[in-house]
């Protein structure tokens, strides 16, 4: 029990929220650019930083991409000028914490870009309004449409809309193209479930000057009074988090420095140095060395809502894999290979029935999947027929049965919505969106045992 109070206390710490940020869009819509600028103006990278990137850019010949260098740190993400991987950086503002996770526009990376949607609480959506970019985005080719879906579908209720490069000497701060973006980017938000009232901010703004970022646009745009992007970021509705959950961390990458290192974002529960957790589905029982929170510093606690680095003891770097789920002793997550979901069929070019194959992307893990049964076809009124479906098309919702080809670590939607919600992949493309509602053949592990 008294550990438990010194717990409390230690956690209490904890005073400033935390919120985990994804930037999304389309491949040169903007997003490493208004990040790094974002880390510029909160102060995270320093003007002298700034000045250099801006003098290597300039001698790569790619003046205006020196503020995206402070998100897309490896060399190929610089010369090409496209984000590969989901980058992570942090900043401040006076009231609150923020990850960023900056996702790659390109749709070769859409995968990079579902792992870094798994772990976020709010996305920022950035579209071009130069002319001829956002049309390129938007229509069906685009990635502005696939990313919202994504985000959508891992969970992210809150979308702020940032219509960028409004300084662009073919928008000119133009009301009347803001306008046309936004009519024709509404209709589409609000079929993939963002309701227009409640769940999505438009903001016009220019990552490139930071008019809009942090300060308000002012008299370049005075049809704008709004408030600024990170305003409008301070002023969401805070997270509900579960910090005296169960503990579950899902890993979204790991590697070996001076030991077994992995990152993720603490979705359920809170961790604390020496806790001893085991690793699932493999049932690997390791105890907390380390924990790096916010720009490497060490911490001694975290809780649900950070994204962190954690250094393990007593386990081997070749046993740890992405998609793997860090739990307490007490509480171990379920592991199946079946289960039965509600499914709603994105995009499809032909019918499915079962025995379909795609790959699943849960939480941060990847498998491999085949659709065993069609159980129930679900109509507008979300009632269920009574005789299985021949096949399934798309816009259609069905109940259906799914079996991976390895255990996997899932929990129903009731449980747990952020192990819950997958998409479905095939050819590059998200075909269905889906929830777990009930684990077919599960096994969970008493730790006693």
């Amino acid at each position: 029990e008294e550990e438990e109070e010194d717990d409390d206390e230690l956690f209490n710490e904890h005073t400033k929220e935390h919120t985990n940020v994804i930037f999304i869009g389309h491949v040169d819509a903007g997003k490493s650019t208004l990040g790094g600028n974002i880390l510029f103006l909160t102060g995270m990278v320093d003007k002298r930083t700034m000045e250099k990137y801006e003098r290597e850019a300039k001698e790569a010949g790619r003046d205006s991409w020196y503020l995206s260098w402070a998100l897309d740190t490896n060399q190929e993400e610089r010369a090409k000028g496209k984000t590969v991987e989901c980058g992570r950086a942090f900043f401040e503002t006076d009231k609150r914490r923020y990850t960023i996770l900056d996702a790659p526009g390109h749709k070769n990376f859409v995968p990079s870009m579902v792992g870094g949607a798994a772990q976020a609480d709010v996305a920022v959506l950035v579209i071009s309004a130069r002319r001829g970019e956002f049309e390129t985005g938007f229509e069906r080719g685009g990635q502005t449409r696939e990313h919202a879906v994504l985000v959508k579908t891992a969970g992210v209720r809150t979308l702020i809309v940032a219509i960028n490069k409004m300084d662009d000497p073919t928008v000119g701060w133009d009301k009347a193209r803001y306008d046309e973006v936004t009519s024709k980017l509404t209709p589409f938000l609000k079929k993939t479930g963002y309701s227009p009232k409640t769940d999505i901010i438009y903001i016009p703004m220019s990552g490139y000057t930071g008019a809009g970022v942090k300060d308000r646009v002012g008299s370049a745009c005075s049809w704008y009074t709004g408030p600024s992007l990170l305003e409008t970021l301070d002023g969401l509705q805070s997270v509900e988090r579960k910090t005296n959950g169960p503990l579950r961390i899902p890993i979204s990458e790991k590697y070996r420095d001076m030991g077994t290192i992995v990152s993720g974002k603490i979705e359920s529960g809170r961790i604390r140095i020496n806790q001893k957790m085991m690793l699932m589905p493999e049932k690997h029982i390791c105890e907390v060395s380390n924990i790096y929170g916010a720009n490497e510093a060490e911490e001694k606690t975290a809780i649900s809502g950070d994204n962190v680095r954690i250094k393990l003891r007593g386990i081997d770097d070749g046993l740890v894999q992405n998609g793997h789920v860090l739990v307490d002793l007490k509480h171990p997550c379920h592991i199946t290979r079946e289960f039965d979901a509600l499914l709603i069929i994105r995009e499809a070019k032909n019918i499915i029935t079962s025995g379909y194959k795609s790959v699943l992307h849960v939480h941060t893990a990847t498998e491999e999947v085949i659709l065993s049964k069609l159980l129930h076809k679900v109509n507008a009124k979300n009632q269920r027929s009574r005789a299985p479906p021949p096949f399934i098309k798309q816009n259609e919702k069905c109940i259906v049965r799914i079996q991976t080809t390895k255990p996997i670590c899932v929990e129903r939607f009731e449980d747990f919505p952020q192990l819950s919600r997958f998409t479905l992949r095939d050819e590059g493309k998200t075909i269905a969106v889906g929830k777990i509602l009930k684990l077919v053949e599960t096994n969970t592990v008493n730790a006693a045992n």
